[in-house]
């Protein structure tokens, strides 16, 4: 599979960060792209949303809309997939972006802020897939792509945030499972992490916004995920199934080894991400 041109995308929360760059990549191909998220109206501290990243990707070649969906709500997930379905035909790919994050330890978590992220990163991406299957089992080359880490199971990784580190690994267990209950459909379920700090709001409000506070100066940008996910979804899903990917890896995989165009900072030196020590993300692409 070559591009994305005609395929339909049904991506979560995907209104800015990573999200969006990835809906921007498949736009630029063509793509139909539905923008499932809560933003309708300007946040008063956060840039997008469904509407104005939808006008973004129809300007460069995309045909996209927003549809308002709280994804811990199943029938506003239901609703949303029956629009997307009545508008452009069926669902072709769908990406499981939507996250809530809170680095906080069991002591200093309230119940609220933990139902929160379980709802959004587990609960979400189980019913958003759930959701999309019917349709998916229709398309020639139908994937699932998760945002979510590989499973270290180290206790570093949970030590500090357990409560993030469960919601986050439930997203890449329904990788796990799902790829193989799913591989008798030909639909292929994988998941995508960054190695390092992506240049988001989410990572600005945790490592700080300027280049003193080493903010940008430890990150890439949102399109190296992009470009691995483009990798990713243009694969046979019938072979390319149960990966636990991370970006560099997948686009050195690809042929591609010069990677500091992503820097966000001419001189950056990026900090790694959560979860990724350890594991190297090698992958045999088709």
């Amino acid at each position: 599979m070559n591009n994305l041109s005609g395929k339909t995308l049904f991506i979560t929360g995907a209104t800015r960060g990573i999200g969006f760059a990835i809906a921007k990549r498949a736009a630029q191909d063509g793509a139909n792209i539905v923008i499932a998220a809560k933003t309708d109206v300007p946040h008063p501290t956060l840039p997008g949303t469904i509407h104005t990243a939808a006008e973004e990707l129809n300007a460069v070649g995309g045909n996209a809309v927003g549809i308002k969906t709280d994804i811990r709500f199943e029938e506003q997930v239901n609703f949303a997939v029956e629009e997307t379905v009545k508008k452009f035909g069926g669902i072709d790919i769908c990406i499981n972006n939507a996250s809530a994050i809170n680095l906080s330890s069991t002591l200093h978590t309230d119940m609220k802020r933990y139902d929160l992220m379980h709802n959004i990163n587990t609960r979400g991406t189980f019913l958003v897939s759930k959701t999309c299957i019917p349709h998916l089992k229709k398309s020639d080359n139908p994937h699932i792509l998760n945002l979510g880490p590989p499973l270290n199971m180290s206790a570093e990784w949970f030590k500090p945030h357990v409560a993030y580190t469960m919601a986050k690994y439930g997203m890449s267990m329904c990788t796990l499972g799902m790829s193989e209950e799913l591989r008798p459909f030909a639909i292929a379920v994988n998941s995508l992490w960054p190695r390092t700090m992506i240049d988001t709001s989410a990572v600005r409000n945790i490592l700080g916004s300027t280049l003193e506070d080493k903010g940008l100066s430890q990150c890439r940008k949102p399109e190296i995920m992009a470009d691995a996910a483009y990798i990713i979804l243009t694969q046979d899903s019938k072979k390319f199934t149960g990966n636990m990917c991370v970006d560099d890896s997948t686009l050195i995989a690809s042929g591609k080894t010069k990677l500091d165009e992503y820097l966000a900072t001419p001189d950056a030196k990026p900090l790694a991400d959560f979860f990724v020590d350890g594991h190297d993300g090698k992958i045999e692409l088709n």
